[in-house]
């Protein structure tokens, strides 16, 4: 039967691809920040929307315009 209890010290711990970690907590924060973006974007669009006379077009607009300038100043 093979034993396969570790024979090195518990502190090493296994080798990790840092670069890897990188790149995907860079995806996440992108994401997060951006998601987060879309949704208050979505929000503020439709309380434009329901509770002035705008309408739906123009809470459209407002919601394109929030995305379009949220993504410039979040590059």
């Amino acid at each position: 039967m093979a034993d396969n209890t570790p024979t090195g010290p518990v502190e090493t711990g296994a080798a990790m691809d840092y670069a890897e970690h990188e790149k995907t907590f860079s995806l996440f924060v992108g994401m997060t920040k951006y998601g987060t973006l879309a949704c208050v974007a979505l929000m503020v669009a439709m309380a434009f929307g329901f509770f002035t006379s705008a309408g739906f077009f123009s809470a459209l607009v407002l919601f394109i315009l929030i995305n379009a300038v949220g993504a410039y100043l979040l590059r």
